[in-house]
């Protein structure tokens, strides 16, 4: 059943929320409200009850004298301030994974490496409580950072996420009907298998490495599987301006490469994908390679 909506008065901070404070730098500090604690800095310190008392979008001036802009973070504020374990799949990459596996509430994917829980934050924002996400962590401490953080970022365990610790070709997954899955490890091209035992015809795997030559291996290994569409690959990157008066110019720096996307999507059982119309490029598999099948 899904849950009713958050009510609460305009502007209205509650304990618990977890409020993006911005100094007149524009630099931002992350915490979560809890009545009779205070925040400092070399530029003073701000008592989270006036924080409550003010409410969002208002600005609260600190012991030594600096306004500080109060809302209530975003998760890709959260994502970018949390905890780590293992590094985070970045906003802008989280935003396309949600985005090209076509998730909407009551969606059911599964997730291969949760990670610090960045990435499965925003699968559970996505599905809704109507849906599912199963995530399969190997390692025991990761996936109490994850939890620990989907935790601090819901205010609960949502019950449209189901954690598991243990290795994907292990899971035992009983159904054949997610609509995406979702790799995030070293060796995505072990789970191939796993992955189209998972996935109904037609559903999205989403391969996030870090190197070429893993994105090499993954996408050779699923046209060597056969049971999968033409895999694309990219990369997404995000660029900020300097913007006052007439000075517009890009920033010095900015969130260039994090990792690689890899996406393809189920064929049904028995379906061969058409030959494909393009060459490859000469040279492309070296001089000793032989396609499979051959």
């Amino acid at each position: 059943m899904t849950s009713l909506p958050d009510r609460r008065a305009p502007g209205e901070l509650r304990p618990g929320d977890i409020v993006q404070l911005t100094d007149p730098k524009g630099r931002p500090h992350t915490i979560t409200l809890t009545p009779g604690r205070s925040f400092h800095t070399h530029k003073g310190g701000i008592n989270h009850d006036d924080l409550l008392a003010a409410g969002e979008g208002s600005v609260v001036m600190s012991t030594n004298g600096t306004g500080y802009v109060v809302l209530r973070s975003r998760l890709e504020d959260f994502t970018l301030g949390m905890p780590r374990g293992a590094a985070v799949i970045y906003p802008k990459d989280a935003a396309r994974i949600v985005n090209t596996t076509n998730l909407a509430a009551g969606s059911r994917v599964v997730e291969a490496g949760a990670g610090s829980g960045a990435l499965t934050a925003h699968l559970l924002t996505a599905v809704g409580d109507q849906g599912h996400v199963r995530s399969i962590e190997r390692r025991a401490d990761f996936a109490e950072i994850a939890s620990d953080n989907v935790r601090s970022w819901f205010g609960h365990l949502p019950p449209s996420w189901e954690l598991q610790v243990g290795d994907f070709q292990d899971a035992n997954l009983e159904s054949k009907d997610f609509d995406a899955c979702v790799l995030d490890m070293l060796a995505p091209w072990e789970c191939i298998e796993a992955a189209a035992w998972a996935l109904r015809p037609g559903g999205v795997l989403v391969a996030y490495v870090a190197t070429t030559t893993q994105l090499s291996r993954i996408g050779e290994a699923l046209r060597e599987h056969g049971g999968w569409t033409e895999p694309r690959a990219e990369e997404s990157m995000v660029r900020t301006w300097h913007l006052e008066g007439l000075s517009v110019r890009p920033d010095h720096r900015m969130v260039a490469h994090t990792g690689f996307l890899l996406i393809t999507r189920r064929l049904a059982p028995g379906a061969v994908l058409p030959a494909r119309r393009t060459r490859p490029a000469k040279g492309a598999y070296g001089e000793d390679y032989t396609p499979a099948g051959t």
